[in-house]
């Protein structure tokens, strides 16, 4: 699956994965590889993706979600130190 994390100002992270956790706005959810299409509201917590390098972590501050064949774009609202 291709990940995309974009914020208003750059592009934080793409890449191929094959899991993506997100904090959703009624409790994290898991994507994995074929997911059914979706779009969410994501509240401020850690995005967690597993690419070829091993586990990684991203904390947002919200944002929204689109996963769309094998295809997968977070707009964050911004990226947290």
């Amino acid at each position: 699956m291709q990940l995309e994390i974009i914020t208003p100002d750059k592009t934080i992270y793409s890449g191929e994965v094959s899991s993506a956790t997100f904090p959703g706005v009624k409790g994290s959810f898991q994507v994995l590889n074929n997911h059914a299409p979706i779009i969410s509201s994501i509240n401020q917590g850690v995005v967690k993706y597993q690419d070829e390098k091993g586990e990684g972590k991203i904390e947002v501050s919200g944002g929204v979600v689109e996963v769309k064949d094998n295809k997968i774009i977070l707009l964050a609202e911004s990226v947290l130190a």
